[in-house]
């Protein structure tokens, strides 16, 4: 007889290092895993430990900007355990979790979100940047069904 195990959901923010995990019960954030590691190394180590432990209900993933390969690697990991695992995958801006500061994209760009539309451009002088940071409470209401990713890739010159 398979044990009872508890109900969870996930935020993962993998769009720069580190990437960070919260386990969320109830709402609540209960657990923090972080790490500097590839997300190609880390998802599936990390993942295999909290499904072995946890009924996971839904993924929210930031789903950009930030860095292509670890949004596409994200994405499709996540997309794996959906169709293998029933869990929901939903997904949000980055800027979600950063109180909508810049967020790097290349050499000295970053990602700016200015009147609901993503640019990319050098920070002024007087730009402070925030760190990534998962909420305190897992609200899945706020978060999209639309869980593509958001690739916003510069021209190329």
């Amino acid at each position: 007889m398979k044990r009872s195990m508890r109900k969870v959901d996930l935020i993962v923010i993998a769009l720069s290092s580190p990437i960070l995990i919260g386990v969320y019960e109830n709402s609540n954030l209960i657990q923090t895993l972080s790490s500097e590691e590839r997300s190609s190394d880390f998802l599936p180590s990390v993942f295999a430990e909290l499904l072995e432990k946890y009924d996971i209900s839904s993924v929210t993933y930031a789903n950009g900007p930030g860095s292509f390969m670890a949004i596409k690697v994200t994405y499709l990991f996540l997309q794996t355990l959906h169709v293998t695992n029933e869990i929901e995958v939903l997904a949000a801006l980055g800027f979600t979790f950063n109180k909508n500061s810049p967020i790097k994209a290349m050499g000295k760009l970053y990602f700016h979100l200015i009147d609901g539309e993503i640019v990319i451009k050098a920070l002024e002088e007087e730009t402070k940047l925030e760190a990534m940071n998962l909420p305190a409470l897992y609200e899945k209401e706020k978060y999209s069904t639309d869980n593509a990713p958001n690739y916003v890739l510069p021209a190329v010159n």
